[in-house]
């Protein structure tokens, strides 16, 4: 399945959560779309409760299912806990770093800012959404107007998003240092990634 590019708002009203920030639409009715939604009853089976928890940290993520399953892999091959590891090696792309800094406001503006050379990481510009940052890494602003424009109006947008623990950003300097790996309690979006493990333990 390719990256989902469609309406947000029928992916949240589809799972019951905000995967895409929410709007007013999707607080009248957070139930699924259809004429059959606020009533709609469907049995709930070990496949369907793996899949679903599967498709919405995908989705959330922004990942196409090609992605999604070669990182699940890395993080298979990898000593310790896989669904800790799997988390980790998602919030520790590129794209996901600057969305949670405040320098994007959302996960897929990130993507594109990471895409149109917007940023560095230790002094050199990386275009690649998916690429790996490391403990110690330095996450900054390419010296263009154009791009330190656009970051200074998404951190004025995100002054109120509290940034995680395990980073600290400089936003006059509009740089990001990732401290450390961050750990399962720190990664709070509520999903149960045990379940994505068993659904691919298959």
């Amino acid at each position: 399945m390719s990256r989902y590019t469609g309406p947000k708002t029928r992916i949240n009203r589809r799972f019951g959560t905000a995967i895409f920030p929410a709007n007013k639409a999707f607080e009248r009715r957070a139930y699924p779309p259809g004429i059959h939604g606020p009533k709609l009853r469907r049995k709930v089976t070990d496949y369907s409760l793996g899949l679903n928890e599967k498709q919405k940290l995908r989705l959330l993520y922004g990942l196409t299912e090609k992605q999604f399953q070669l990182l699940f892999a890395r993080a298979k091959r990898q000593k310790g806990v896989t669904g800790e590891i799997f988390l980790q090696l998602l919030e520790m792309r590129l794209d996901s770093v600057v969305y949670l800094s405040g320098f994007a406001k959302t996960r897929r503006a990130a993507r594109q800012m990471v895409n149109h050379g917007h940023v560095r990481v230790n002094g050199h510009k990386v275009d690649i959404a998916s690429y790996a940052c490391r403990a110690s890494d330095q996450v900054d602003v390419y010296q263009a107007d154009a791009s330190r424009h656009l970051v200074m109006r998404n951190l004025e947008d995100t002054r109120y998003r509290t940034v995680p623990a395990w980073m600290q950003v400089d936003a006059n300097e509009l740089q990001c240092k990732i401290n450390r790996v961050p750990g399962r309690d720190e990664i709070t979006h509520g999903f149960n990634e045990q379940i994505v493990v068993e659904f691919y333990s298959r």
